[in-house]
This record gives C-alpha cells, structure tokens and sequence, in this order.
C-alpha cells in the first residue's frame, strides 16, 4: 500500500479542523482567500499540501512550530511599506476632503 493513499485523506482532514480553528486564524484566512479563486475542494487541498509543506520543513529542521512567524512570511516587506503608505495617502485625502485639516497644515 502506497503512503500517499493514507496520508492524503489524513491530511485533508487536517485542512478541514485547521480552518475551522479560531485559536490560529493562519490557515482559516488563507482557505478564504483561496475559495474565492479556486473553490472549496481545491483550497482544501492547497491548505492539505500547506500543512504537509510545514510538517516536512518541521522534521528536515528540527524546528518548532511557530505560528506567529507565519504572518511575516505571508507578506514581503516592500509590499507592507507600500500599503502604509498608500494608507497614509488615502488618510491625507479623507482628512482634506472633511475639512479636517487644509493644504497648508498638511505640507508641513
């Protein structure tokens, strides 16, 4: 018997509790951003192969399993430094538009 007709159906059920979890949102956020393009069964097994993916680089590496550090691989540091500042530029345009603050105060 092939490990891969076990280990398949484990790992999707696997998914399956991992995005329902609340404690780590990781896997529950990705699922969502992926049945939006894929669907539900594809996203299962995208998030199957996460799971398998993290679980090969825990045993090769010795490593523990860190759930916080996933936040920081998800997003590149260029694209967080554009976000901000395009958050900052959209916040200067809302603060000028309700009058909050004019031209004046904002070049300074």
């Amino acid at each position: 018997m092939r490990v891969g007709v076990c280990l398949k159906p484990a790992l999707v059920q696997c998914a399956h509790a991992a995005v329902k979890s609340s404690k780590s949102p990781y896997y529950k956020k990705k699922y969502e951003s992926l049945v939006k393009r894929r669907g539900k069964k594809r996203a299962i097994i995208a998030i199957a192969r996460m799971i398998l993916t993290a679980v090969y680089q825990m045993l090769s590496t010795g490593g523990a399993w860190n759930p916080g550090g996933l936040y920081k691989i998800d997003m590149p540091a260029p694209l967080v430094e554009k976000q901000k500042a395009k958050a900052i530029k959209q916040a200067k345009k809302l603060l000028l538009r309700e009058g909050i603050i004019s031209e004046s105060q904002l070049v300074s």
